[in-house]
């Protein structure tokens, strides 16, 4: 029997890939595609394919996703997500941000809109599929003595993935498939270019939005003080907003030493400032946890802990704190964790979990 797939889209090198996998695996393939900037098309920067996955350029993308689709002989169905994306992303990140916290909204996106809302739409409307298929570099394998699915950094570690996936849930696990988790970015290059693939050279977008998260906020931000860790006012910030811990630039403040921020005191709407040395840390806390490879933690566990998408796994143990949270305690300082960051956690490839860090 021929299994149904739908295949994201985005208007990429790496889903356009990942469609022709599938068809060359004698899939029947249907393309989908979310809309979700609903701004000025007209800013998007004329000289370059890299733009950010929200923002100016979504338009190209479209295009450029119809293109594979034709190329590719496949049916492509696309959604107007604009309005969910505003509810459960944009304004999540907006509250979060102003809060003094820094999530990373790709992490909830593929959770809650590309393989939430977007699938639910497809079946709404009569799509009938067996699974579903994206671009992403990572692994999923059904571990049979936890009879738990299990998600897995992709071979290429350049170009893993598996962070902004640590919160898709079992029944989501079971129904997506990375075609692209055993490749290199190399050997999918060169695939698309065998493949004649209108996408084959196209660069890859960034991440989220181009330009930086904190223009999202900007327009509500409220100045107020840049203080040290003894109190002691230093200057001033145009708004908390701007900032993340760990960050130096643009602080404006004559130092002998180069000053980080801290913290974020959003009581006061203040920047606590200090040197490099303060944004060490050995311990941290996580909560909103999501177990994947295990149901629930009940003991302490060594695993590597990634505390922002950048970031190497680094050896930590982990083990409960209370109702809903974990201690992690790293084996060398790490720096500047930041609260609303996703942290996961990792048994050598096997995504154990994640959560959301809180102090």
């Amino acid at each position: 029997m021929v299994e149904k797939v739908l295949v994201a889209l985005s208007g990429g090198v790496d889903s356009a890939v990942a469609a022709a996998m599938m068809q060359r695996q004698g899939c029947e393939v249907t393309g989908i595609m979310m809309t979700i900037y609903g701004g000025d098309e007209t800013t998007a920067v004329a000289t370059s394919h890299k733009h950010g996955c929200y923002g100016p350029g979504e338009a190209e993308d479209v295009a450029d996703a119809r293109s594979v689709a034709e190329k590719l002989g496949i049916k492509l169905l696309i959604f107007d997500l604009k309005a969910e994306y505003k509810d459960i992303i944009l304004d999540h990140f907006k509250d979060e941000y102003k809060s003094g916290r820094t999530p990373n909204p790709c992490v909830y996106c593929n959770q809650r809109i590309k393989l939430g809302v977007l699938l639910e739409k497809a079946r709404h409307s009569g799509i009938d599929f067996d699974y579903v298929v994206t671009g992403h570099y990572a692994r999923v394998q059904y571990h049979s003595p936890t009879d738990r699915y299990r998600l897995l950094r992709g071979l290429d570690h350049d170009k893993d993935q598996s962070y902004f996936l640590s919160r898709l849930s079992q029944q989501q696990l079971q129904t997506v498939r990375f075609p692209l988790g055993e490749l290199s970015k190399e050997e999918v290059r060169r695939l698309a270019d065998k493949l004649d693939l209108p996408v084959a050279h196209k660069e890859e977008s960034q991440n989220f939005i181009a330009g930086g998260y904190r223009q999202l906020v900007c327009g509500e931000a409220v100045p107020g003080p840049i203080i040290d860790e003894a109190g002691t006012i230093l200057g001033s910030h145009p708004g908390v907003s701007f900032f993340t811990p760990g960050q130096r630039q643009g602080l404006g403040i004559a130092s002998k030493e180069p000053l980080y921020v801290i913290r974020i005191d959003t009581g006061n709407n203040a920047l606590v400032v200090g040197s490099r040395d303060a944004l060490y840390r050995t311990n941290i806390t996580a909560e909103d946890l999501n177990w994947i490879a295990i149901e629930n933690l009940t003991s302490g566990m060594y695993v590597t802990a990634r505390i922002r998408s950048a970031a190497s796994p680094a050896p930590a143990a982990i083990e409960p704190s209370g109702p809903g949270q974990v201690r992690v305690i790293f084996k060398e300082p790490q720096m500047a964790p930041a609260p609303g960051q996703t942290v996961v956690f990792y048994d050598s490839d096997v995504v154990v979990g994640s959560g959301v860090i809180s102090g």
